[in-house]
Order: structure tokens, then sequence, then C-alpha cells
């Protein structure tokens, strides 16, 4: 079976939202850098505790610590806001809040990944990866 994806962020997304729903608390994926920065982003927001990247045989291996092992997942909801079908394009004053400031969004600006809310301060709007609560 082949671990090339057409959308590899969504594969990554699907992969959490799965560990997340039979109580898996580490899963491991192909490594790329945006699946790294969006991995990295969720750790900073505490969404998930760790972020490993190990070298295998063929190519990099990244490694998502999700929750502790005897406590809950921190994520209730994780979606892919643009699909490559589909690209969702907002300028600052439309990226949207997710529950009320308690959620995340991703945002790919052109000054790299970074939250919704660091977005609207620096008033850069950008593509919507994910948004995540």
């Amino acid at each position: 079976m082949s671990t090339t994806s057409t959308d590899p962020i969504a594969d990554m997304l699907s992969r959490i939202r799965n560990a997340i729903a039979v109580r898996k608390n580490e899963i491991s994926l192909p490594h790329s850098s945006i699946k790294e920065a969006v991995a990295r982003m969720l750790k900073e927001n505490n969404f998930i505790d760790t972020v490993t990247i190990s070298d295998a045989t063929v190519g990099k291996k990244m490694t998502l610590q999700l929750f502790p092992e005897d406590s809950n997942a921190r994520i209730s909801e994780i979606v892919r806001l643009s699909k490559p079908g589909r690209r969702h394009y907002v300028n600052a004053q439309g990226i949207p809040v997710v529950m009320r400031g308690r959620g995340l969004v991703i945002v790919s600006t052109s000054k790299g990944l970074m939250t919704g809310s660091d977005a609207k301060k620096q008033h850069i709007g950008g593509e919507l990866i994910c948004k995540v609560y």
C-alpha cells in the first residue's frame, strides 16, 4: 500500500480523528514540512502533547503523541476547511472564530502558517487549512 495521498493534510487530520475515536494516544505518519508545521501549531496551542521527527529507511517519519496515557484527548473535532478541489481563501476580516475563541483556525498566509487570531492581528488573509476544538 502506498503512503502517498492527494491531500496529505487531510490524511493527517483523518489519522488524528481515527486515533482519538479508538482512544489511541500515539500515531505515526510520513513526514512533510507542512504537516510538521500544522502539528507544531497544534502542540503550541496545547491540543497535542509531542511531535517527534525520526529518520526511517525511506524518508522521514513523524510521530505525534495526542494525549497522555491516562487522560482524555483535548481535541473534540478537527476538520479540513480548504480542499484541493475547492480552496477556501479569506481576507483578515473573514477569518472565522471557532467556539467563541476556545478553538483554533490554522491559516496559510504569505508569511507562513499561523493561527487565525495571529493573522487577524497582522491584518493578513490567506487559505484556511483546518479548524480544531
